[in-house]
């Protein structure tokens, strides 16, 4: 039996869903006290949760003003899948090779979750699916530092996931990028994994650039809009 989470936990869980389902939106203020209240706990593990959030940049910090979710970036977005892009390929070219059944296994039990997420119109699981799905098929390369890092960046981008998902033309391609994959996996063909999970990737990006459109900001500036009123206070 799995252990139950901690407050902390509980709350950076339902902080991440909320981002998902586009309960809080980019450059929406998050106002900690109605949060805390909503969530039944106290503001000490909301801060430590925001804290974590903001080293992902999922939300932006201000002094004065207090924490907001990201605006969406362009020139993140690209940073972000281009790293993706080389640790990815590698994570898939060394699992490839140590697929077993149980491994397979896996990658289908998953790739099922994500239909019937679908099939329910249950965005947040979807985007939760897809998750596990994909590393699924890159956690057997037995790389704990790299698989870390592919965590850290698969987090920052949920903002970016959640619009992309919205789309329901995307959701369907999404599936059907899911069955060439599965079939590669089976076959065990890391050239033509690498290159279906480039193609799964850039897709996304040629979607979304539409949507979030060119970066007002200059290179190497943080993006996040004007945040709200609140102020950190320390525990």
């Amino acid at each position: 039996m799995s252990r139950p989470p901690t407050t902390q936990q509980f709350v950076l869980a339902e902080l991440r869903r909320a981002i998902l389902a586009r309960e809080l939106l980019p450059n929406q203020p998050i106002r900690q006290d109605s949060v805390a209240r909503g969530l039944g706990v106290s503001r000490v593990p909301l801060r430590e949760a925001l804290k974590i959030l903001e080293a992902e940049g999922q939300v932006v910090y201000r002094p004065h003003r207090g924490y907001t979710v990201t605006e969406l970036s362009l020139t993140d977005l690209l940073e972000v899948y281009r790293l993706r892009e080389l640790l990815e390929s590698e994570a898939a070219s060394l699992a490839v090779e140590r697929y077993g059944a149980t491994e397979l296994e896996r990658v289908e039990q998953e790739h099922r979750a994500v239909i019937d997420a679908a099939e329910r119109d249950d965005l947040v699981e979807m985007i939760a699916a897809n998750r596990r799905f994909h590393f699924a098929l890159l956690e057997p390369a037995g790389m704990p530092r790299l698989m870390r890092v592919i965590r850290t960046l698969w987090d920052t981008t949920d903002a970016y996931r959640a619009v992309y998902y919205n789309s329901a033309d995307n959701r369907s391609r999404v599936l059907d990028e899911h069955e060439e994959i599965v079939r590669t996996a089976r076959d065990r063909d890391g050239a033509e994994l690498v290159r279906l999970l480039h193609a799964h990737r850039q897709h996304a990006v040629d979607s979304l650039r539409e949507t979030v459109g060119t970066d007002r900001q200059a290179p190497g500036q943080s993006s996040g809009g004007s945040a709200g009123a609140e102020t950190r206070t320390e525990p």
